[in-house]
């Protein structure tokens, strides 16, 4: 074979191997766009699927209160029983909470949720009549009385209502002082938890 054809000969392999490689390419293009508007798709999907929360809220003016309690030595009978003793905080706050939704909405609970090293304690907030009993039987509470936040109200489109919690935990000092975070939470009939972090710090009294 003389040099001229072989050189003709390579030029053909080459020029063979350029179309396989672009044919290569054009197969490849349909399948990226392919999963470029399928990637495309979901997300328009899921984002446009996504709902607002039917309510709103803030938590505001958070207050503190450590105090040792002793329970009673008589049960109701009047028969001697073991006293307990115990450390408790009280966590008062401000709430309020608006209906941005087109349907009435139905408060049925409210919650405070302590983060600790070991977990979550929830306790649930008192009912305006526990919450106004607190208060007499503890005059030292009395700088964080208010109104309370009505029992399970109905929130009318557009409407918001407002008013004081108190909720207890059974915690020391030293274990409130360590936690590592709280927020509330706000249960309505038939719809998701509405969780909201207070504004401002949380102030020991």
């Amino acid at each position: 074979m003389s040099l001229l054809q072989q050189n003709s000969q390579e030029q053909d392999d080459a020029a063979r191997g350029e179309e396989l490689t672009k044919g290569s390419s054009n197969a490849l293009l349909p399948s990226v766009i392919a999963a470029l508007v399928v990637i495309v798709a979901i997300f328009l999907y899921v984002k446009l699927g996504e709902k607002a929360p039917v309510a709103t809220g803030e938590v505001s003016n958070v207050q503190a209160h450590e105090m040792h309690r002793e329970t009673s030595a008589f049960d109701a009978a009047g028969a001697a029983m073991p006293q307990e003793k115990f450390e408790q905080v009280l966590v008062s706050a401000h709430v309020k909470l608006h209906n941005q939704s087109k349907l009435p909405l139905f408060l049925h609970q409210a919650m405070a949720n302590v983060t600790l090293d070991d977990g979550i304690l929830t306790s649930y907030a008192a009912t305006p009549t526990d919450y106004e009993r607190a208060f007499k039987g503890f005059p030292e509470l009395a700088p964080f009385h208010g109104t309370p936040l009505p029992s399970e109200p109905t929130i009318q489109p557009g409407q918001s209502v407002e008013g004081d919690i108190l909720v207890s935990f059974r915690l020391n000092k030293q274990q409130w002082d360590a936690r590592k975070g709280l927020d509330f939470t706000f249960g309505f009939r038939y719809q998701p938890l509405l969780k909201i972090t207070p504004t401002g710090p949380v102030v020991d009294r």
